[in-house]
């Protein structure tokens, strides 16, 4: 609906003559109950706000297409994954685990990963998150984790993190989530944007080809500009300076055509070797290491659209792991088939009834006939007498469809056991893939673990449960819990650490894509700077798909020594160094030369304690020199330098300098 040029009106279309006032007797009299407008208009008012998600309230999404590389048709029957070039319409929604719909961007937090698949098959829902292992093995425990790591319930804290005492507490006597933690408390719970996160389906699935051949599938999102995060200090500043900084990044991305790219892959394994690895493939805290396991990537998603409307596409989408397509099915990863419960039941109640699949966003693109009928906010008008199958009166229609003509048919594996409440022996092993997950980490995210440990446990008001912890994850690594031990005030731990020595490059983000594209760099600049400089840097910015802004102590034009006018895009005041990925400090005069040199230092000192590439040009030098920063690793100088800005473009692209002295 598009409102621009229309009359207004009230639901039942009748056309309003005042907007403004209720009736009233009297022009100071009292309010008429015969007012249907003001009626109506208060009570839709009252009335539009539905019950946000329980997990993954906070959320933002987007509009693409599946692009797919090559044919998968040896390994499934799925019709969107058949024939190279295949284009298929997707919505994705990005999101937070833990806060509520009104909560920051840039938490400490697990990212929803949601894809909505608009086949000509059905609808195809692949609904994961940026972390390729869970907490929990078993869905029975999924109330329990959520109870523990959402608010406390004695006092309604804290919101939107898991640095308090309940999480802790269920994490120590929970021993199942130790792999989950470490990468919890890794940088993949500060992604710097979604366009820069990797997703993953999480549980284990199968492709079933035409065949009836039957292989496990794990699904990975790999982001085309790699896979890149913020630092703590800067997530916590960010959230304070913009709240929203996640969401805009992904919404003007759109905008300026900056789409966000992820090649979607797989790792298959089959049915024949089950039970090969040392690991049980249903276990939803493990990964199946890539080196073991490889990715084979078989299509694009871009996304390049943006909403039209928050409220009817992002809040009211229903996504659910049981939407399915012939040639992709289930496994018993029990954490998988209690969501299958989970997120259908979570729809009725947020959405209102059955029909949620009738909401624009939830329906799908091809034909859909079936028996359903009535419940709240019905859509369809169903014709006929006929609500039931077998009939003979509608010739015995809608009818279902053989295998051949496109009908699921569920893989029919072997299945029998004595019904029980266990847990598989292979699914005992907690910490080999903890230890994995630490062995396969960079010196610098290393030092990020142990800071995010002692910054969350150091929250946790009980001593004892503070001792559980580092008593816990010294069966990850011994010197990291040991120095753990030491912040937190409490003994150092007596068990012994895992054995396990391999390690999985693919897991640590310092071996991941860099390139410059869509970065953002802040312009810092004054009157009186030098246009050719300063011009020939900005065109190779430009060139290289860098985008920058204009900043400076006041709105309006600033003037180079050469008279050009430039414009100002932001203000010291209005916006923050910690919302940038670089700097190109140019400097120049203001009518108050002693703040402009104070805003310029603050910016200099905070991109440089982030680990950030800094650009000087000729006339920076002496606001360089103002600043607590050094010349070393991430600076450019332009001073006699002609491929200044190739050199400043290629340390943009490196984007942290973790080598850099900052203390």
């Amino acid at each position: 609906m598009n409102n621009d040029g229309k009359k207004l009106t009230t639901n039942q279309g009748l056309r309003v003559s005042n907007d403004e006032e209720s009736l009233k007797a009297g022009i100071r009299g009292p309010t008429l109950m015969e007012d249907f407008h003001l009626r109506e208009k208060i009570t839709h008012f009252d009335h539009e706000r539905i019950p946000e998600r329980v997990v993954h309230a906070r959320g933002y999404a987007a509009h693409g297409e599946f692009e797919l590389y090559e044919s998968m048709a040896e390994f499934t029957k799925a019709g969107f994954l058949q024939t190279a070039g295949t284009k298929t319409p997707v919505f994705t929604r990005f999101s937070n685990v833990v806060g509520s719909l009104g909560s920051s961007d840039t938490v400490r937090d697990v990212r929803g990963f949601a894809v909505k698949f608009y086949t000509e098959e059905g609808n195809y829902d692949l609904v994961g998150n940026n972390i390729p292992v869970f907490f929990i093995q078993d869905a029975m425990k999924f109330p329990d984790l959520i109870h523990a790591v959402k608010p406390e319930p004695h006092n309604e804290m804290p919101q939107a993190a898991s640095a308090h005492d309940t999480f802790w507490d269920f994490i120590a006597n929970n021993q199942e989530s130790a792999h989950m933690i470490m990468w919890h408390m890794s940088d993949r719970t500060l992604p710097k944007n979604y366009r820069v996160m990797e997703g993953f389906g999480v549980n284990t699935f199968r492709f079933v080809n035409e065949a009836g051949v039957s292989r496990f599938v794990k699904f990975h999102w790999k982001p085309v500009f790699g896979v890149h995060s913020l630092v703590w200090d800067e997530a916590q500043k960010i959230s304070g300076k913009d709240p929203d900084f996640q969401r805009r990044d992904l919404w003007e991305s759109i905008e300026n055509g900056n789409f966000a790219e992820y090649e979607l892959g797989v790792q298959l394994i089959d049915q024949a070797d089950e039970f090969k690895f040392t690991f049980d493939i249903l276990d939803a805290t493990k990964i199946w290491p890539e080196e073991v396991v490889p990715v084979k990537i078989i299509g694009k998603m871009t996304l390049n659209r943006n909403v039209d409307n928050v409220f009817a596409e992002t809040e009211q989408v229903a996504f659910h792991p049981g939407n399915l397509v012939p040639g992709i099915d289930f496994t018993n990863d029990p954490l998988l088939q209690g969501r299958l419960f989970s997120y259908i039941d979570t729809q009725l109640l947020r959405l209102g009834g059955p029909n949620f699949t009738e909401i624009p966003i939830n329906r799908p693109v091809c034909p859909f006939h079936n028996n359903q009928r009535n419940g709240f906010s019905r859509q369809t008008i169903n014709v006929g007498q006929v609500s039931y199958h077998k009939n003979s009166l509608a010739n015995n229609t809608p009818s279902t469809s053989s295998a051949e003509e496109g009908g699921f048919v569920h893989y029919a594996e072997k299945v029998e056991g004595r019904v029980i409440q266990a847990r598989s022996e292979s699914f005992k092993d907690h910490f080999s893939q903890a230890r994995l997950f630490w062995n396969s980490m960079s010196p610098p995210e290393k030092q990020h673990i142990i800071d995010a440990f002692s910054f969350e446990v150091g929250k946790v008001n009980s001593r004892d449960v503070r001792q559980q912890v580092v008593d816990m994850f010294v069966q990850v690594d011994q010197a990291m819990a040991n120095t753990i031990a030491d912040n937190l005030g409490v003994n150092r731990p007596t068990g012994e650490q895992s054995q396990v020595t391999a390690s999985s490059p693919a897991l640590s983000q310092a071996n991941t894509i860099k390139v410059p594209q869509t970065l953002k760099v802040a312009v810092l600049i004054g009157n009186g700077f030098n246009l050719p400089e300063v011009e020939m840097t900005i065109k190779t910015l430009r060139r290289y798909g860098v985008d920058y802004t204009i900043v400076s102590e006041k709105f309006g034009v600033i003037r180079s020594s050469e008279g050009q006018k430039v414009r100002v895009n932001e203000t010291f005041l209005t916006t923050a160094p910690v919302l940038f990925d670089s700097l190109y400090v140019v400097g120049g005069k203001a009518n108050n030369q002693a703040k402009l040199y104070s805003d310029i230092a603050y910016f200099i000192d905070e991109a440089y304690k982030h680990y950030k590439p800094i650009g000087i040009a000729t006339s920076g030098v002496p606001f360089f020199n103002a600043s607590n920063a050094k010349a070393g690793p991430g600076i450019e100088f332009a001073s006699s330098n002609p491929e200044f800005g190739k050199a400043f473009v290629n340390i943009i692209a490196q984007q942290r300098f973790w080598n850099r002295d900052i203390y």
